[in-house]
């Protein structure tokens, strides 16, 4: 079942991209988009049936060089589960979806050329690549679908290969992605180099020998479990568009509105935060790494969110939401609340894709105008999208009754992550940070909603007079998410931050404390649950199913016990891997802490909601003059988060138009002055010299040979005499 999920998309890109001619162009959007729906329906039986245990399923031997062995292989554990059912579910309907939007396209001549085949071909590529990423057993496999995913963007990104933009976003794209992989490389070298292993097994067994070992890198010394944690950190940075490595995010808005859903809404921007939170045993011994983690993360979703308030395009809007979505699931992660981490990242994917999806739907009915001033009123003509932006806009806002768990999916993911944040960071700036976050994001959220569907119709009257509703192929995929941006958080809430208990249950980590007689509640049984070494054998005893099934597959030593990873083995003789798909230290409390924030805190995300919301009713509903006022009045500011804070002039600057002068020189001066100036004045000034010199001495007279003939008899025989005729 598991090679199914996998293999699906694959067939489908390889059948429907070649062999369209033959299936037809029906039949390569419709063979394409049922694969995926098939890796769907397997993903949530596996999701949903699934034990938290880990198991491995091997699919080929692949690279083999002295001691580096990297069978291809599918880890399957809870963390494994969660990304195929988020990439399954969004990508089918993206195909569903996609089948409605890209049916005429103004970009293509239909007549000329067919340009669907291709694009659903780069869709399923792109989800068999984060499959690859996801289902990997060791960290080259894992980099094969971080860079297939890079691949598959940038083809997406620029699939409208006439438009000048659609070029210019896939290629900065793709740079700014190659700047984070170079450090996500780096660290997968230092981990070989240390460990002489890249499989994660082996690697988490190290971890507790890393952070006791110092590493020359860049003339000093370096922890070693810190640097490394901090290389994979700079790949996540550049997949998951946090702050300095961002600025790919907004611009590859160029790409068609379903490739925005599928790619930087619910899977590629999220392959970071999968990468910190597979990486737990590691970052858990690098505290450094965790506290970059929580600054740059909680910096991003600031940042992100001031930008998004001012935005004009409505998919530049909702691409600053993602970025600033995505700074919330790393604070979580960097505070060591991985499951909370991987709530947001489920609850996001449903509420998020849906807006995109939203948008192109507003889009395709407004005739593909996408500045948010030129909408209004749109609520009657597009009915169906309204509701469904609406729900998505509830959910990502964080509506739902405080101090409950009652709510849409964004209210009890987001909250958890601000407690977290807090119980963290005792209240420091990360936990301001995302409050005022929360803020911005409630006001651009509405104000997105506002704009578009209430006031009065702005901008071309032909156009909002034949504004449609898009077809049942397009609203389908968003009546889907809406269940899942208002279900999704109330139905996984205890798995991934209920109790101590539940959360170990689900991640299958094993309760050592439960059996040891400790309190379910109790401040300090966390210690024990994450690995005493006295209660090893009943961890081996009550997981025993697990661990034989692990043995049949001659993978038993890689999921021993989860004792602590500076612990001997009782049986094999070495450290071992900690058990569960993430790793909690033993002196690692926050997501009990969290539990026992105060009210206020607990309150502070739903205030700043409403903040945002009544703020952005004053300014788009109530008095719509407002905005041009402020805007006036704060113009420095205004500019200011409208140019993104200037980060792209001040990369122009340090570092496009050095790079272009330099190149200008090796060109002008390397290539143009030296290198053809010294062919040429080989070729056409010494060459020239020589063979007139020689012409010269081809006179035609026979005494003039004979002469050169005397000559060179001449001074062979000095030359014999001297040396003796030995060389």
């Amino acid at each position: 079942m598991e090679k199914i999920i996998l293999f699906a998309p694959l067939i489908g890109a390889i059948i429907g991209g070649f062999g369209w001619r033959i299936i037809g162009d029906k039949g390569a959007q419709w063979l394409t988009t049922g694969l995926l729906f098939l890796s769907c329906g397997l993903s949530w039986i596996i999701f949903l049936g699934h034990d938290g245990q880990t198991h491995y399923i091997h699919v080929l031997d692949w690279v083999r060089s002295g001691t580096l062995d990297t069978a291809w292989a599918i880890r399957l554990d809870r963390l494994t589960a969660i990304m195929l059912i988020v990439i399954t579910t969004v990508s089918a309907l993206v195909h569903l979806y996609s089948m409605g939007y890209m049916a005429h396209d103004s970009q293509f001549d239909e007549e000329k050329e067919s340009y669907r085949p291709r694009f659903f071909a780069y869709l399923s590529l792109f989800t068999f690549a984060m499959l690859m990423l996801v289902t990997a057993d060791n960290l080259l496999q894992m980099f094969f679908g971080w860079e297939g995913v890079g691949l598959a963007s940038y083809l997406l990104i620029g699939f409208y290969f006439r438009k000048p933009s659609a070029n210019a976003a896939a290629i900065k794209a793709f740079v700014v992605n190659r700047i984070g992989d170079f450090g996500f490389a780096l660290g997968i070298f230092a981990l070989y180099y240390l460990t002489d292993s890249i499989k994660f097994e082996d690697v988490f067994a190290a971890a507790p020998e890393l952070s006791q070992t110092e590493l020359a890198f860049l003339w000093t010394e370096w922890n070693a479990a810190n640097l490394i944690a901090v290389l994979l950190f700079i790949g996540a940075m550049g997949k998951s568009a946090q702050l300095l490595l961002h600025t790919w995010l907004p611009d590859a808005m160029e790409g068609p509105t379903p490739v925005s859903a599928l790619i930087h809404a619910a899977t590629m921007v999220t392959a970071g935060v999968f990468l910190v939170c597979r990486m737990s045993p590691l970052f858990e011994y690098a505290p450094d790494a965790k506290m970059m983690v929580v600054y740059l993360g909680a910096s991003t979703a600031f940042f992100a969110a001031t930008v998004g308030l001012v935005q004009n395009d409505i998919k530049r809007v909702i691409a600053y939401s993602t970025c600033s979505q995505l700074g919330y699931m790393f604070v979580a992660a960097g505070v060591g609340v991985y499951s909370v981490a991987m709530f947001h990242l489920l609850t996001h994917a449903f509420f998020k894709a849906m807006l995109f999806l939203g948008a192109g739907s507003v889009i395709h009915g407004m005739h593909h105008e996408q500045d948010m001033r030129n909408y209004g009123g749109l609520r009657k003509k597009l009915p169906y999208t309204f509701w469904a932006m609406l729900i998505g806009t509830l959910a990502i806002t964080g509506v739902g009754i405080p101090l409950t768990t009652i709510g849409f999916a964004g209210f009890l993911s987001k909250d958890a992550i601000i407690e977290s944040a807090y119980a963290g960071t005792q209240g420091g700036f990360a936990f301001w940070a995302l409050v005022v976050a929360a803020l911005f994001t409630s006001f651009y959220s509405w104000r997105l909603m506002f704009m578009t569907f209430w006031g009065e119709p702005r901008g071309d009257k032909h156009t909002h007079d034949h504004a449609h509703e898009s077809p049942a192929v397009m609203l389908v995929p968003l009546g889907v998410l809406a269940l899942g941006s208002i279900f999704a958080g109330m139905v996984w809430y205890g798995s991934f931050f209920g109790s101590h208990d539940k959360v170990n249950a689900f991640f299958g980590i094993p309760a050592h404390h439960a059996e040891a007689g400790h309190g379910e509640e109790a401040h300090g049984e966390e210690t024990a649950a994450h690995g005493e070494a006295d209660s090893h054998a009943v961890a081996d005893a009550s997981h025993g199913a697990e661990d034989s099934h692990a043995t049949d597959t001659g993978h038993g030593e890689e999921t021993a016990g989860h004792a602590e990873d500076s612990q001997v083995a009782a049986d094999a003789g070495h450290a071992t891997a900690p058990e569960g798909a993430i790793y909690m230290a033993a002196d690692n409390h926050v997501l009990d802490d969290a539990h026992h924030s105060p009210k206020w805190v607990k309150v502070s995300p739903f205030v700043a909601m409403l903040t945002g919301l009544i703020m952005a009713l004053w300014f788009y509903v109530w008095d719509p003059t407002m905005p041009r006022k402020v805007a006036e009045s704060q113009r420095p500011l205004y500019l200011f988060l409208l140019n993104k804070w200037y980060f792209d002039e001040i990369y122009d600057f340090l570092f496009v138009r050095p790079a272009k002068a330099l190149g200008n020189l090796l060109w002008k001066r390397g290539d143009g002055n030296v290198i053809d100036g010294a062919l040429n004045g080989v070729a056409m000034g010494i060459i020239p010299f020589f063979t007139r010199l020689a012409g010269r001495a081809q006179s035609g007279y026979i005494f003039t040979y004979a002469f050169a003939m005397v000559v060179g008899i001449a001074v062979l025989v000095t030359w014999m005499t001297i040396t003796g005729g030995a060389e």
